[in-house]
């Protein structure tokens, strides 16, 4: 029987590649079987660097120096590159670092307002011609009606409710839930009118106070706002949980 030692080698090797003109590091599998020279021109794709103007850089999974990269004829594998070790680019082409990857040295078009009206080949051109969205007049005044209709009908319910009030709260796709009425008006985070709520149990979102205005006073998690169509005023005594009983 044969005593000899065979050593398998991966016919591939994966590496992390960066560059001195990108702040990204990429992995990427490579045949150990292509010349340095074939390995740069698959570099380009990646880097951004034209091959000629390269200078390859070698490290180990550690990231400590071990050579450069500098013979166009020989292998890949000849090298010590190993799984997970980083192949580093330097652009030697004069572009400098971010030039590829920061956007906003990107020099952007821009054109008018009034002359992107007058084109017949744009999305709004499009838009007014299917009177899609806004540019569908009598959709967008059935909208408009109806949001005033409904903001109507919020203010008539918001004159019924008055504050101390108990009330059941009904939102769609919540549980109900049961509280008295601490607030009701205007708020300052959002248009129309609203009723400010605390709750009998911490189902709520806050303690009276949005955004560093307050408008009532309860514990945290306790206190909501909700919509004057969403309550119910009436008799919903405070439920007994138990707490007292052994």
């Amino acid at each position: 029987m044969d005593g000899g030692v065979t050593v398998i080698t991966n016919p591939t090797v994966s590496v992390r590649l960066t560059s001195t003109i990108s702040s990204f590091e990429v992995n990427k599998r490579y045949n150990r079987g292509i010349t340095i020279a074939e390995f740069k021109g698959k570099l380009e794709m990646v880097v951004g660097t034209p091959a000629s103007s390269m200078e390859l850089q070698l490290f180990s999974t550690t990231d400590k120096f071990m050579q450069k990269l500098d013979d166009n004829e020989a292998l890949l594998g000849s090298y010590p590159v190993d799984d997970d070790c980083k192949i580093h680019v330097i652009d030697r082409s004069g572009a400098q670092s971010g030039e590829f990857s920061d956007l906003s040295k990107v020099e952007k078009f821009e054109i008018p307002d009034e002359v992107y009206e007058k084109r017949t080949d744009s999305v709004r051109s499009f838009m007014k011609k299917q009177r899609v969205g806004r540019f569908n007049e009598e959709e967008t005044a059935k909208k408009e009606a109806e949001l005033v209709a409904r903001e109507a009908e919020e203010e008539a319910a918001a004159a019924a409710i008055g504050v101390g009030n108990r009330c059941q709260v009904q939102v769609v796709g919540l549980p109900t839930k049961i509280g008295t009425v601490m607030y009701v008006g205007t708020v300052d985070f959002k248009p129309g009118h609203w009723v400010g709520v605390k709750y009998d149990e911490p189902l709520g979102k806050h303690d009276g106070s949005v955004k560093e205005k307050r408008y009532f006073e309860c514990e945290n998690k306790y206190g909501a706002f909700v919509r004057p169509l969403t309550v119910t005023v009436g008799d919903f005594p405070e439920e007994d949980y138990g707490l007292d009983e052994m």
